[in-house]
């Protein structure tokens, strides 16, 4: 009992480290990205300015998408049914 109590911890202390490092990214790109506009505005009609703001906001999205374990292509836990499978198989 004391072991899987132990597993959901660590798989609960896990998740939360993805969501902490998801919001601290966030934050750094809405300081980070309107500054480069701001730059941008000021030296140039190049905007160059988007392409870290579009390059960064998919990385961004991507990595919420991880945090917050959404994935709509394999769906909802498919990461812990497939590793239950794989253990009750005689793979391993």
């Amino acid at each position: 009992m004391y072991n899987r109590d132990e597993d959901k911890y660590q798989k609960a202390k896990k998740r939360v480290e993805e969501i902490k490092g998801f919001y601290s990214n966030l934050i750094t790109y809405l300081i980070v990205i309107p500054l480069l506009g701001y730059l941008n505005y000021r030296t140039t009609d190049f905007p160059w300015a988007i392409f870290p703001a579009v390059g960064w906001g998919l990385g961004l999205l991507f990595h919420g998408i991880c945090a917050f374990g959404f994935n709509p292509l394999l769906g909802k836990n498919w990461e812990e049914r497939k590793i239950k499978e794989l253990m009750n198989s005689d793979e391993f």
